[in-house]
């Protein structure tokens, strides 16, 4: 790990995204029945499984500190071209930064529509999964 003792505690703040790309097979399905399939509700399991995941990161992932995360939002929403879009955006005032949660939350997230979604079509493919931005620490970034 990386040793962050002489640190000073900063906000900290990151947005990650995955895009989940759903055939007709699924994506018609899910726009009948409210977002739901017989496991039950798409978008609100995925968020919850997201935010579980972003607050165990530092047990998932080695070598990452564990943080207690003080605040997660994970949003989905379908784009023109009828890909969802996932985005987890954390946040905490910390010594170290929040990326690797907000990236776990994502695609934790897009794990959870496929197992959701896989008894209607295999055919979903998880095609990006980045960081957005990220602000805190020695340097800010922003990919837009």
């Amino acid at each position: 790990m990386v040793n962050v003792a002489e640190k000073k505690p900063t906000q900290r703040t990151a947005t990650a995204r995955s895009i989940v790309v759903l055939p007709d097979e699924v994506l018609e399905p899910l726009l009948n029945n409210d977002m739901q399939t017989k496991k039950g509700s798409v978008f609100q399991t995925a968020i919850i499984a997201g935010i579980m995941a972003a607050k165990r990161t530092g047990e998932l992932i080695p070598l990452c500190h564990p943080l207690g995360l003080e605040d997660c939002k994970l949003q989905l929403h379908l784009n023109e071209a009828r890909e969802l879009i996932i985005e987890c955006t954390t946040s905490i005032t910390a010594k170290t930064g929040v990326e690797m949660e907000a990236l776990v939350g994502v695609s934790i997230a897009a794990l959870t529509v496929y197992d959701m979604c896989k008894g209607l079509s295999h055919d979903m493919v998880i095609k990006e999964t980045r960081l957005i931005s990220k602000s805190g620490g020695k340097n800010d970034f922003n990919s837009f």
